[in-house]
């Protein structure tokens, strides 16, 4: 056997996988990627995160629902009551639902072959959910706080902070519908870091001539 021949060999060795493993012509999809979570963790995590998210969203329609109260109520007692509660909701729930819903889809993304940067649907709703969670923070807690202060005067002052908490719930409201859509019907297929991260930058031209 000549060198040449050798060192041939040597390489298909080398390189070739293991006896019995199963290479890309397996029917491996690199498109998957790997599942980090096990099917318990997955659909653990996915109750959790399905129970946060309603939870959010009914949060939002209780308190769109408390805000026309105070705004359209003549009763002082009632638009105090209205807007203390939505207070009260605001300090012990909204911030703890909505981090648990980021986390838990972040989670999600990061285990399963969907991933967070794979598919352009993905990344609206991580997207729309840190819209979601920067706004609650930085602006919806601070304007139930104010709305409570200004409605426990005397007599109860219906302003600008009232208007601002009665907004805010009929935007979130809109975009958790627009992500519910994005869930179900998972549209766009890859985004580009995705295909180059495959190796196929020509993927999303022969996916539309489909």
């Amino acid at each position: 056997m000549d060198t040449t021949t050798h060192v041939a060999q040597t390489e298909r060795r080398r390189t070739s996988p293991p006896a019995g493993s199963a290479g890309p012509s397996a029917g491996a999809d690199p498109r998957r990627g790997p599942k980090r979570l096990s099917p318990r963790m997955r659909k653990l995590t996915l109750l959790i995160h399905v129970i946060a998210a309603v939870s959010w969203l009914g949060l939002d329609v209780g308190l769109l629902t408390l805000s026309v109260t105070g705004r359209i109520s003549d009763d002082p007692e009632t638009i105090r009551a209205a807007y203390v509660a939505m207070d009260v909701f605001g300090d012990v729930l909204l911030i703890p639902v909505a981090l648990f819903t980021l986390v838990t889809g972040v989670l999600l993304g990061m285990g399963t072959r969907w991933g967070l940067l794979r598919y352009h649907w993905v990344l609206t709703k991580l997207v729309l959910t840190l819209v979601a969670f920067t706004a609650t923070v930085a602006a919806l807690r601070p304007g139930l706080e104010q709305a409570a202060r200004d409605a426990l005067r005397t007599p109860p002052e219906v302003g600008a902070a009232a208007s601002d908490v009665l907004v805010a719930p009929c935007v979130a409201l809109a975009l958790y519908t627009f992500m519910t859509v994005l869930s179900v019907y998972k549209p766009w297929g890859m985004t580009r870091f995705a295909r180059e991260r495959l190796g196929r930058p020509g993927a999303h031209g022969a996916a539309r001539g489909k």
